[in-house]
């Protein structure tokens, strides 16, 4: 698994067919595991969306969908912050998220 650092996921504007949709402001994970759900966006409109991680994909420097109905309204976004939990809440000093979505603390090169 390669993976990246969450800091530069949030850094990635989320684009379809490089259209600038929105940008990630938060990650939500599992309840009960360390696994990404999804990120929270910021949209053009000013409006807050979810944006499911099953339907993103990880681009060198975007994440893409391909349908901007993949992105959760902001009546139904609240759903996803009650069953699930910030990864900034966790405590991880430099929190990593694999390909797959398993998030874990960055392992050192050394």
């Amino acid at each position: 698994m390669r993976g990246r650092a969450a800091s530069k996921l949030l850094s990635l504007p989320v684009r379809m067919h490089g259209i600038q949709l929105g940008r990630p402001v938060d990650v939500l994970l599992d309840e009960h595991a360390d696994r990404l759900l999804g990120f929270e966006l910021i949209c053009g409109d000013g409006a807050r969306r979810f944006l499911p991680w099953a339907v993103a994909t990880l681009q060198p420097a975007e994440i893409e969908i391909g349908s901007a109905l993949a992105l959760i309204d902001e009546r139904d976004l609240d759903f996803y912050r009650r069953n699930s939990r910030r990864l900034a809440d966790l405590g991880f000093d430099e929190p990593w998220i694999d390909d797959d979505g398993t998030v874990h603390e960055a392992r050192s090169a050394a």
